[in-house]
């Protein structure tokens, strides 16, 4: 399904509100001005809501894009794409990418 190409100034939260940032940016493909981020870059939360054990499994420290493009990659890595499935550890939540860039769509 085609999609937004994040990029390091998306907007990017966990599904309890803690702020998503990619560890590894892309440097070799910008939107925007900005970096591109690679489905295999992990993104660190911070700020997740999640209660910790006993009360909840949170709260939420990483998170990972599972799918990405299909048809454009970077460095022979499909790019993330906001229409893209994520996972974020330990509580098996999805990232939520809310503001992106609108101008770059890949599949």
């Amino acid at each position: 399904m085609p999609g937004a190409i994040l990029h390091v100034g998306a907007t990017v939260t966990c599904a309890h509100g803690g702020q998503a940032t990619p560890t590894v940016p892309n440097p070799r493909v910008m939107v925007s001005g900005q970096p591109t981020v690679l489905q295999t870059s992990p993104y660190a939360v911070a700020g997740c809501a999640m209660p910790p054990p006993n009360a909840g499994n949170g709260p939420c420290v990483t998170g990972q894009w599972l799918s990405g493009s299909v048809r454009v990659l970077s460095l022979g890595q499909p790019f993330a794409l906001q229409t893209g499935q994520s996972v974020c550890a330990p509580t098996g939540t999805p990232l939520l990418p809310s503001v992106v860039q609108a101008r770059v769509l890949a599949t």
